[in-house]
């Protein structure tokens, strides 16, 4: 096996769809590991394993499956909600068909705003059911399948928003601090396992999730908002084998944005 080499691997990422999402999955595959594509968009999540697999999308239903053999490994779209645990249950068993579950990347997550006076209970049920719950959910479902395998690695994919405060983002700065606490506790009851535990906290990236916001308002020291790409390297990190020594960390990949306000 070559350095940064995830062949024999298996991983599963949630929200694998598009965005960062769907980042990870091609970086992951491009290192020879087979992926379990979860999402609730069925249709895109099965173009990118068809496109991965280089075979036809074809049909599948709503709550099925999608995937074929690519060169470098197994690429397989899962309807995922995350916080079904039913679905998170065939995740799992999906990617133990492959040979496995060695990494999970929690990544599925939604945002919504509003002033505390009118931002209302739905609003924060639905961002802390899908961020925070959906982790707890996707950790608690894997870990039998990782410790059955001699160990693991599993990257909870936070915010800088879970680093700090953001007027009218309540719910999703709770969430994001939730995942980031939840990465403790877990790495600590976990590493007798063998399964490593850490958070990355991406600042602003162009994704479809930030398409209606005004870039221009970011005051980033590096002076650009980042693009996928820019993440994904925290990501392969954390779940190759130069982390084998890493966990209950958080990994802030935000162009210095909490390090202090620019000069203009």
């Amino acid at each position: 096996m070559t350095a940064g080499s995830l062949v024999g691997r298996v991983a599963l990422v949630s929200g694998g769809a598009r965005g960062l999402g769907a980042a990870y999955v091609r970086a992951l595959h491009a290192a020879g590991a087979s992926v379990v594509v979860g999402d609730v968009r069925d249709d895109e999540g099965a173009a990118l394993a068809a496109e991965l697999s280089g075979g036809p999308v074809g049909s599948h239903g709503s709550h099925g499956s999608h995937g074929s053999h690519g060169a470098l490994g197994t690429v397989r779209f899962v309807h995922l909600d995350v916080t079904d645990e039913g679905d998170w249950a065939a995740a799992v068993d999906a990617a133990v068909a492959l040979g496995g579950l060695h990494a999970l990347v929690n990544n599925a997550g939604i945002a919504n705003a509003g002033r505390i006076e009118r931002y209302g209970r739905d609003q924060w049920d639905a961002v802390i059911a899908v961020n925070l719950t959906g982790t707890y959910l996707g950790v608690r479902a894997a870990v039998g399948a990782m410790r059955a395998g001699g160990g693991g690695s599993i990257v909870n994919v936070s915010s800088v928003e879970g680093m700090r405060g953001d007027a009218a983002l309540h719910g999703y700065v709770a969430s994001k601090f939730g995942v980031r606490g939840l990465t403790k506790s877990l790495a600590v009851e976990l590493g007798r396992d063998g399964i490593r535990v850490n958070s990355v906290h991406p600042g602003f990236v162009q994704t479809p999730m930030t398409a209606g916001l005004d870039e221009s308002r970011q005051r980033i020291p590096l002076g650009r908002v980042a693009v996928p790409a820019d993440v994904v390297g925290a990501v392969m990190f954390l779940v190759g084998d130069a982390s084998a020594y890493v966990t209950g960390t958080e990994l802030v990949v935000d162009g210095g944005m909490i390090a202090g306000v620019p000069h203009a």
